[in-house]
């Protein structure tokens, strides 16, 4: 297969899925250009601030189009690349896409907020502390995966312990686009720079980081740089979000643009082959095509991270309910784009159907860097360049997950008062007490979500990948669901949630299942490594109790006769 014409056929089918079952969803709930939105009716300046469309798209794109449409493909073309494909395709359209803008216009209709409060109101309590518990375990996994992903493109020696100049050239430059966030956020938000002016700062602050850092490698081991990618998302977790966050993320905008566009080129240009089967097998190397295929590739298909972003963030940003679709169908279709360029890019690397070797941030790159040198560009240049952009793509969802883990964590311990009328204060009124209080303070949260994560991470994302892609997907499961509670109550149409939902739950309860079975059948026969099996099987079974116990809160309350009350929601 060539890769230009598999490119030119998924777009073509992407935006007609775009045009003709988006605009069906939009219409059949009901989206309404004349409604206020949270934004607009909650406007406070801080979280509550209508904004231009184009700054919401930019936004939750450069949050969700991290390292997963990337890594998913390329693990999962052992496969083959017609079972990646039409997953990508299948997924994104009618799962992922459905499941961001069912969050985000649950979450616009319900005064923007968030899945977790959307729980609680249609559920109950419990089902948001169990839920909390989710996302506060889930985001330990995206972390333990994602920075082991970037320590392995920062380490500046190889396993021989020779060094790797392009590796010191990504990592000192992305030490630096660190630094010039920080600067550029200090401009944007305390001087007031204007949009224009801080757009063409960024431009060039991205520049002299990328000359500085292909001038200045810096030649540091995997070893070290894990700390300090932990040290960094720690300051990042606690830190304003103005500070280091957004203006991470408006930068990283500029980068993630030039990576679409010169992969785009370079298969436009160069017409790569797709070097790999169309189909393997339904087991490969113990890996069976359900549900490893629907498990490895989250992000690109369908990723229940997304809902966090849009209904923790985005939702409180919309300005008109018309942006609706492009903000959360279109963008995820971007995405769904992106990992087909990953695919494309595995498939021109791969010899005699020998998927290449490397992490996928590094299989990527050499494929991007390797179209580009065939345009002119230098090839050490174009991969610096292409690895540096992935990373910083990571490290994004670091930033982002980072936080998500801890005000998750936070809101478990500190979410409620606790009355203790023998010993309160002075104004007799209820108060946390000291060790909620303490389990509650940003460093401590932040050093609970972040600790057990570093743990992870030694074992490699590898180790933990198939893990962070069940749980990642039964987010989306667990999402589907609160919506459909919601759309249920709207008497809205929910026909195009329902197939999603127990799909999805039947995959990620399927590989939980598999996971823990396959490490118990190890510890009974003997061959069980504690340091790597233990923690699979613990973590395995935590999130199939939680997921089960999460799924049947829900499936009570939808077939329960009574209303919800005090829901903010829809009316009919």
């Amino acid at each position: 297969m060539n890769g230009l014409v598999l490119l030119v056929l998924s777009i073509t089918v992407l935006v007609l899925a775009y045009v003709l079952y988006g605009g069906r969803l939009a219409r059949c709930w009901g989206v309404d250009p004349a409604r206020k939105t949270p934004a607009r009716e909650l406007e406070d300046g801080m979280e509550y601030v209508p904004s231009s469309p184009s700054v919401v798209f930019g936004h939750e794109f450069a949050s969700i189009a991290g390292a997963g449409p990337i890594n998913g493909p390329i693990i999962a073309a052992m496969f083959g690349w017609v079972p990646v494909l039409l997953w990508l395709l299948l997924g994104g359209i009618f799962f992922g896409a459905v499941h961001d803008f069912a969050a985000l216009y649950t979450s616009v209709r319900n005064k923007g907020k968030s899945i977790g409060s959307i729980i609680e109101l249609y559920v109950g309590k419990t089902g948001k502390r169990l839920f909390l518990v989710f996302v506060w375990f889930f985001s330990i996994l995206i972390i333990g995966a994602f920075a082991d992903i970037v320590a392995g493109t920062f380490a500046g020696f190889d396993s021989g312990g020779g060094p790797v100049k392009t590796n010191a050239q990504v990592a000192s430059a992305s030490m630096l686009f660190i630094a010039a966030a920080v600067g550029l956020g200090f401009l944007v938000y305390r001087k007031k720079t204007s949009g224009l002016a801080s757009g063409i700062i960024a431009v060039d602050l991205l520049i002299l980081c990328i000359v500085l850092g292909l001038f200045f490698p810096i030649f540091l081991p995997k070893g070290i740089w894990l700390p300090v990618v932990f040290g960094y998302i720690f300051i990042a977790s606690v830190v304003p979000v103005w500070s280091l966050g957004q203006p991470r993320n408006y930068l990283n905008s500029f980068l993630l643009v030039a990576l679409i566009l010169a992969a785009f080129i370079g298969v436009v240009s160069t017409r790569p082959e797709i070097s790999i089967p169309p189909f393997t097998g339904f087991n490969v190397d113990g890996n069976l095509l359900f549900p490893s295929l629907f498990i490895t590739i989250a992000c690109g298909a369908i990723s229940g991270f997304h809902s966090l972003v849009v209904t923790g963030t985005v939702s409180k940003q919309i300005d008109n309910e018309r942006y609706m679709l492009p903000i959360s169908y279109g963008a995820m279709l971007l995405e769904t784009l992106v990992a087909i360029l990953a695919l494309i890019a595995v498939g021109s690397l791969a010899r005699g159907g020998v998927l290449p070797q490397g992490t996928p941030p590094v299989v990527f790159a050499t494929a991007v860097s390797g179209f580009l040198r065939q345009l002119g560009l230098p090839d050490e240049v174009s991969f610096s360049i292409v690895s540096l952009a992935v990373s910083s793509f990571v490290l994004t969802t670091l930033d982002t997950v980072s936080r998500l883990g801890r005000l998750s964590f936070q809101e478990l311990f500190g979410g409620e008062t606790v009355e203790a009328p023998h010993n309160a204060g002075p104004s007799g009124k209820p108060f946390l007490p000291a060790l909620r209080r303490f389990m509650a303070a940003k460093p401590v949260s932040a050093l609970c979500t972040l600790a057990p994560a570093y743990l992870l991470a030694i074992l490699g994302y590898r180790n933990i990948w198939v893990l962070f892609g069940a749980a990642n997907q039964l987010l989306a499961a667990l999402t589907l669901m609160a919506c459909v509670l919601f759309i249920r109550k709207s008497r809205r149409g929910i026909t195009a949630l329902v197939v999603p939902t127990f799909v999805m739950l039947a995959v990620t309860y399927s590989s939980l299942a598999i996971t823990a079975g396959t490490k118990i059948g190890l510890l009974l026969e003997g061959g069980f490594k504690p340091g790597v099996d233990g923690v699979q099987l613990c973590i395995a079974l935590a999130l199939l109790v939680l997921g089960v116990l999460v799924g049947l809160s829900c499936l009570a309350k939808f077939f329960s006769k009574n209303q919800v009350n005090g829901a903010a929601g829809d009316s009919p």
